[in-house]
């Protein structure tokens, strides 16, 4: 893969990592970045099949030890051993992923994305109620694993979405690469990184009861509500880069 990295800010700075999801590309970041430019070293990358980098040639070529393996490239590339991870959507499913592996985040602020094997444990945990609302909101899911049909409907959608239909196609197979395999058969959910959960309490696609639920998990947790929808990056920057400077301000210090 040819990944396309973008840098600025202040190189003396602490690094953040700020990761996208579907169907975005780094660019969902800009509103935020310009607020934290001034004192943090900012790294941005386009994930695989997105934007400027380039896409696989087939499903497998998306799932999570490939994109894990993307950020390991990156950080080598920018020459940072560690750094503030700030993820949303299926970039903060890969962030929880590599949170578990891995002694390369200082810490790890996530938007809109519980890990699939943190949801996996949720679906044992929870009781049959809340189970239920989390799978009316992911709904959608099931509908990305079929053939063609969504292909056609987010390439329509994409405009809206601001996104290109390229990448609204290519990111299907994020979907269907990782979602019925890790769920069915996931991994430890305890990861090894302080974790911000900012919860956006207008977001229609996870429920209050999973983003709880991940509490458990970390070792260090602090869990933020803002009143915003699923891209609050985009609708509440302001918000957004004031919690990310103040949690990756607080763990450098420790």
């Amino acid at each position: 893969m040819r990944l396309a990295v973008y840098e600025q800010g202040d190189p003396a700075g602490p690094t953040i990592l700020f990761l996208h999801g579907y169907p975005d590309d780094h660019r969902v970041w800009d509103q935020v970045v310009r607020r934290l430019e001034g004192g943090h070293h900012i790294v941005r990358y386009d994930v695989r099949g997105s934007g400027g980098s380039s896409a696989p040639r087939s499903v497998s070529g998306y799932r999570l030890e490939r994109l894990a393996a993307d950020m390991d490239a990156v950080l080598d590339a920018v020459g940072k051993p560690q750094v503030h991870l700030v993820a949303h959507d299926w970039g903060s499913i890969q962030g929880w992923y590599v949170a578990g592996r891995s002694d390369r985040l200082a810490s790890f602020t996530t938007i809109g994305g519980p890990g699939l094997d943190q949801t996996a444990a949720f679906f044992r945990q929870a009781g049959r109620t809340r189970v239920l609302g989390q799978l009316l909101r992911s709904w959608y899911i099931a509908g990305f694993q079929l053939p063609v049909l969504p292909e056609l409907v987010m390439g329509a959608l994409a405009p809206a979405l601001g996104a290109t239909a390229a990448d609204a196609r290519n990111g299907l197979d994020l979907y269907r690469a990782n979602m019925l395999n890790r769920l069915r058969r996931p991994g430890d959910p305890r990861v090894n990184t302080p974790v911000q959960l900012i919860e956006c309490t207008r977001d229609p696609f996870v429920s209050p009861w999973l983003l709880a639920s991940l509490r458990q998990w970390a070792p260090v947790f602090r869990r933020e509500r803002i009143a915003a929808d699923h891209w609050a990056q985009r609708t509440q920057p302001e918000a957004v880069a004031k919690l990310v400077a103040e949690f990756v301000d607080s763990r450098n210090k420790t």
